[in-house]
């Protein structure tokens, strides 16, 4: 009997261990998707840097030489106000982390409608998906969509195996942190 209360206790505790690392391996996709994001932004920033700097090169060699008119005055106005505007964006987007991406949420109270997924792979179901979709979806849209579909997952994280998934696969692109499309929409679009 007391072997079966500890042995009850013990499984208890391991669903538990189970349900935070999940969790926690979640909150890390986030973390690391939105690393991803900043990493974009910082780029962004640095290329906005490097044309600011150019510009200012450009307009200092044209004051030595005294060769200042209009359209140089013009170019360096419509420079300064897209400057202006592009570090509005990014203050904003600090203020407001939201305003950046939005992720879609993991949907808890999904109902399976249709076992159309059931005998399926993640990169099967996810062709259907991004068909009808007509567009590149986040990996937690292709996940709700996937469960909607009767897809059954075996891992503690699904939509990191579903990313790896497609990002191992080449019939997908990554177009966004945690963002996937079908290859072949390009190449139809390209025709």
């Amino acid at each position: 009997m007391a072997n079966e209360t500890l042995i009850a206790r013990l499984e208890q505790n391991l669903r538990q261990s189970r349900a935070a690392r999940t969790r926690l391996a979640a909150r890390l996709a986030e973390i690391e998707s939105e690393a991803e994001i900043i990493r974009a932004e910082l780029i962004e920033i640095d290329a906005l840097a490097s044309t600011t700097e150019a510009a200012i090169v450009r307009l200092l060699s044209n004051v030595v030489s005294g060769s200042v008119n209009a359209t140089g005055a013009n170019s360096v106005n419509d420079l300064e106000i897209q400057l202006q505007r592009r570090l509005a964006q990014v203050e904003l987007q600090q203020h407001n982390p939201q305003a950046r991406h939005s992720i879609p949420q993991i949907r808890s109270n999904i109902e399976v409608t249709s076992d159309r997924f059931f005998d399926r792979t993640i990169p099967q179901a996810t062709t259907m998906i991004l068909r009808e979709a007509g567009g590149p979806l986040h990996v937690n849209d292709i996940y709700n969509r996937l469960l909607e579909g009767g897809f059954s997952f075996t891992g503690h994280n699904p939509t990191i195996s579903i990313a790896v998934s497609l990002n191992r696969n080449t019939r997908f692109r990554k177009v966004a942190p945690g963002t996937f499309d079908l290859v072949i929409r390009d190449a139809a679009k390209a025709s």
